[in-house]
């Protein structure tokens, strides 16, 4: 039993497990309850349970086998040549590196907020995927972001949790004598000094900068204490850390990087650490050296809109950076700063803007969809002279967001490799439409099952009585068109425009024989109170009469979550205002899952969608020049109008199996069209293709 232990611990400790279904069945099959308590966290599980009553569990449910499976299939993975050896040969080692100010690999690392940081977490498991010789920086936040609860307000509140690191599946970066290896930054001419956790994501690995350390003291060691926590300075003291501090951490790991790839503009003073070292190594000037490093720096904008971009003032960034331009990069202030303008004027405005930084310092810029590449480039208007900005469309991690119903059905059918399989998408359509509907029944099921716990274990902390107890054990309804809506309560989202006409929603859901139901999740920003309030009306929405038992919302959206409701929801909605969202990726995790998407042609689905796949809520052609009431008002009525007369209808029409065929057409044609694109597996090919290796 000492071999499954060493085996179990060795697994834990690389976020290979994130992507395999089966491990988490393997926690779950010995102590659920457990497994719940340690939030998804391998480590601190093992760390804490009975080893005597371990071994038992494991022997009495025959569960030895299954570890020893799990733990060859890791084996293989890590030795078996990729996509990346085949077509470009064996790499030595790193040679891209990814900055990312948060990143979304598993629960139980809680440095993420939201898209970008799942986004940049699929970007590391997809390069492990592929071969891609890819390293990640970011940053170790000590309470992460916050843990949400809806107070009894009904509205929401925060809880920050510290996260014990020692406990988590990462590990503290030693040097030859066991020290714990650490860089040093200077901030107002002190020595800020972070440590190092390492995490392992398949073949790669990221590195995390924690500033919690003895030499620090207190203003410095909480740099790294939130994630999007803080004022301006603190924001600008973690960009620095994670963009000069993580060139610092590439010097010490001593890694030969070709390429350098910020994704968004939170790691772009990178660019002025690359100009110093190759001025320092080459004996050059500020603009020889710029010029050098400029070829090999990718800059990725996720935003669509001005506001959406890190700018800090004049004088903050002169407090921080006088003596850095001046003395390490061998030039005036004036010179530093209008590197953050995209004229080169910064004389004639006081905002530093960090997207400008990485644009005017990256040969190669890309927005995170066809649409937005679009805007990005009528955005920023850059000269001619220079390359121009592309885009590379975002896609997600299949593997991540299959759910154990979707990924048995596929494995009967197609073998346990079923994700290699050549062609594997456009094999959907053999099978049966009866496995099908089994596999999208037992997904709603699971999700609604989850719902119901999670309210129950609310309630029973508040005592309630044994009667509302009953109650939600039995709140929705397993057979019911179930439609999900779950990503950051941003009010350019519209997270309530479903009710924008009470009274016609009312009459859409009270059709006897054809329901539906909604499941809302998501968090505010902790200071954006209209962000709150959009959670609350839900809240008050779902506490009404008509509505009681068919609208819910799932406090505390994490990764964990979003998997049940894209695994779970029949329709997907996404009713942003256009043409805010840059790209979405939640719509892409329902696909694999037999899920459609009903949304706004805006980010992703103005690619993916088509008659056949989903539908689109119109936008009034001259959207542009109306009021955003008139806009939310069109765009409601069109959305009640799909649901009355196609989405509802085709859901409950039935053959005499009780089979919805029409509707199960259209899921297949969803996986077969959408899923073999939007995924990151094309997406980082794309990247590497694209952009890696093209480094000068």
């Amino acid at each position: 039993m000492l071999e499954i232990l060493n085996q179990l611990k060795e697994l834990s400790y690389n976020l290979y497990w994130s992507w395999n279904n089966g491990f988490y069945e393997i926690f779950e099959e010995i102590n659920n309850d457990y497994w719940k308590w340690t939030n998804q966290n391998p480590i601190k599980f093992l760390n804490a349970i009975n080893n005597d009553y371990l071994f038992e569990v494991i022997e009495r449910r025959n569960l030895k086998d299954r570890i020893h499976t799990i733990y060859r299939d890791f084996r293989k993975y890590l030795n078996s040549k990729t996509y990346f050896e085949n077509t470009y040969g064996k790499p030595t080692g790193p040679r891209i590196v990814y900055l990312s100010a948060e990143y979304g690999v598993a629960k139980c690392l809680k440095f993420y907020s939201g898209g970008l940081g799942t986004l940049s977490g699929d970007h590391m498991k997809s390069s492990s995927d592929l071969g891609i010789p890819l390293v990640g920086i970011g940053l170790a936040y000590l309470y992460g972001y916050f843990r949400q609860y809806i107070n009894k307000e009904d509205r929401q509140a925060e809880l920050y949790e510290r996260n014990e690191f020692n406990s988590l599946p990462m590990q503290q970066l030693l040097d030859e004598d066991y020290r714990p290896v650490k860089i040093i930054v200077d901030m107002l001419g002190v020595n800020v000094y972070a440590q190092i956790w390492q995490v392992n994501v398949g073949r790669n690995k990221l590195y995390l900068l924690d500033s919690f350390v003895d030499e620090n003291d207190l203003e410095f060691k909480t740099i790294t204490d939130i994630l999007y926590g803080g004022g301006t300075e603190k924001r600008l003291q973690q960009e620095i850390l994670l963009g000069i501090g993580g060139m610092k951490l590439l010097e010490v790991l001593q890694l030969d990087i070709k390429a350098y790839h910020m994704n968004e503009g939170h790691s772009a003073f990178l660019v002025f650490e690359r100009i110093k070292n190759f001025m320092s190594r080459h004996n050059i000037s500020f603009r020889t050296a710029q010029e050098m490093c400029y070829y090999s720096n990718i800059f990725t904008t996720h935003t669509p809109v001005p506001a959406g971009i890190d700018i800090f003032h004049r004088s903050l960034m002169e407090r921080y950076f006088k003596n850095y331009a001046e003395q390490e990069l061998k030039v005036g202030f004036d010179q530093f700063f209008d590197e953050g303008d995209l004229t080169k004027s910064a004389l004639v405005n006081d905002h530093f803007n960090m997207a400008y930084l990485a644009i005017n310092n990256s040969n190669f810029v890309n927005g995170v969809s066809k649409l937005h590449g679009e805007i990005a480039r009528k955005m920023w208007s850059l000269s001619p002279t220079r390359s121009q900005i592309q885009h590379i469309t975002n896609g997600i991690h299949t593997k991540t967001y299959i759910s154990p119903h979707s990924e048995n059905l596929y494995i009967k059918n197609f073998g346990k490799e079923w994700y290699d399989v050549q062609d594997i998408w456009d094999k959907i359509s053999e099978l049966p439409d009866e496995d099908l509907w089994i596999m999208r029944n037992k997904n709603r099921k699971r999700l609604i099952n989850f719902v119901r716990d999670r309210l129950v274990a609310k309630a029973k902390m508040f005592h309630v009585t044994e009667e509302r107890i009953a109650e939600l054990s039995e709140i929705l309804d397993v057979n019911t068109l179930t439609i999900g809506f779950a990503r950051r309560f941003a009010t350019y989202k519209r997270g309530t425009l479903i009710f924008k006409d009470i009274n016609r929603l009312k009459k859409i859901m009270s059709v006897p024989g054809r329901n539906i139901q909604f499941v809302f999740s998501g968090k505010a920003h902790p200071k954006d109170e209209e962000g709150k309030n959009l959670i609350s009306e839900i809240i008050y929405y779902s506490n009404q009469d008509d509505f009681k038992g068919k609208i819910v919302f799932v406090e505390n959206y994490d990764m964990s979550v979003a998997k049940y409701l894209v695994t779970g929801s029949d329709v997907w909605l996404n009713n942003p205002r256009k043409p805010l969202e840059a790209s979405g990726t939640s719509g892409m995790k329902v696909v694999a899952n037999g899920g459609l998407n009903l949304s706004i042609s805006d980010g992703w689905w103005v690619e993916g969608y088509s008659e056949d796949v989903g539908w689109t809520i119109e936008t009034p052609p001259n959207y542009e020049s109306m009021k955003p009431e008139e806009i939310d008002w069109a765009e409601a009525n069109s959305m009640y109008d799909l649901l009355e007369k196609e989405i509802i209808p085709l859901f409950y029409d039935r053959n005499g199996s009780n089979i919805p065929e029409n509707w199960i057409m259209k899921m297949k044609a969803s996986i077969r069209i959408l899923a073999p694109f939007f995924n990151t597996q094309r997406m980082v090919k794309e990247y590497n293709d694209m952009f890696y290796m093209k480094v000068k």
